[in-house]
């Protein structure tokens, strides 16, 4: 019988990756492609337009998998290594200087290498795929370190002035949260941000432990990445009628890999939480 979350999860997986696929084709060479080839040193080998083919037959050729895996489940460990070879290449480039704001110092700040994180989600999907015999606290956990990340460090980062004037202009876009600038200064409103992330953390984990918590740890994580996808309508810049996205868009749409990790990790610990609730009524009991 196969799990009620892998459908969704399956189409969101195939959506993004096939318009990541269809833009970075139409887009052409680019610097985020650039990027991970300089730090190979393989960017001489072939043309840029070469590796962009590469980099967009790779998403195009997933999305497929994808797609087809939603009815015959023989080609989910195919997906699942081409999700994992898709993710390896540029999160190795996260030894490059050129990834992070060296000038800011403490905090770790990413720089271009806030896009190349988000492929920890892919990552964490091709590895859940291949290994459906886990434990639910060891799926848990692998479905959620990208999320807990992707928390931690872009929420940590809210409370610099760097990352609040960075998200000024898709806030403003948005009718979901320009209101926050009537009331509050671009800062605080990206402090509020970041502690809203912060929170989201803390339920995720304790929901490990405690999986009545699961329901508010998927809707207040999940929120982010919804409120993530808006942008795609409300932020003019994201969108083009020649390449489908911007390579902006392509930073928007890699957050609907971290709704596919929470939909593995709900589905990770829901049974989990009426196990819990009669084993503490068993405790009453006693």
């Amino acid at each position: 019988m196969k799990p009620r979350h892998m459908t969704p999860a399956l189409l969101l997986l195939g959506f993004s990756t096939l318009l990541l696929g269809l833009s970075i084709l139409l887009l052409g060479p680019h610097k985020h492609i650039a990027l991970t080839t300089n730090f190979y040193l393989i960017s001489d080998l072939l043309p840029a337009k070469v590796f962009n083919l590469l980099a967009a037959l790779a998403f195009i050729f997933s999305a497929i998998l994808a797609f087809l895996s939603i009815k015959q489940s023989n080609f989910r460990p195919i997906l699942a290594y081409v999700l994992i070879a898709i993710s390896l290449v540029p999160l190795g480039s996260l030894l490059s200087d050129t990834m992070w704001i060296a000038s800011m110092g403490g905090f770790p700040v990413i720089g271009s290498g806030q896009g190349v994180i988000k492929y920890f989600a892919l990552l964490s999907i091709g590895i859940l795929l291949i290994k459906r015999t886990l434990s639910p606290l060891l799926s848990a956990w692998i479905s959620i370190i990208p999320v807990l990340l992707v928390l931690l460090w872009i929420g940590g980062m809210k409370f610099t002035l760097l990352e609040a004037q960075g998200i000024a202009a898709l806030v403003k876009s948005s009718p979901l949260m320009s209101w926050l600038y009537d009331v509050f200064s671009i800062q605080t409103t990206s402090n509020i941000i970041g502690v809203y992330d912060l929170i989201a953390v803390l339920l995720l984990i304790l929901a490990m432990y405690y999986p009545k918590l699961i329901y508010p740890a998927v809707l207040m994580s999940g929120m982010v990445f919804v409120v993530t996808q808006s942008f795609l309508l409300s932020f003019s810049a994201a969108l083009s009628s020649e390449t489908l996205l911007s390579t902006t868009g392509h930073f928007l749409i890699k957050d609907l890999w971290f709704l596919v990790c929470l939909f593995f990790y709900y589905a990770a610990l829901k049974p989990l939480a009426p196990i819990a609730t009669l084993a503490k009524g068993r405790t009453s009991d006693k």
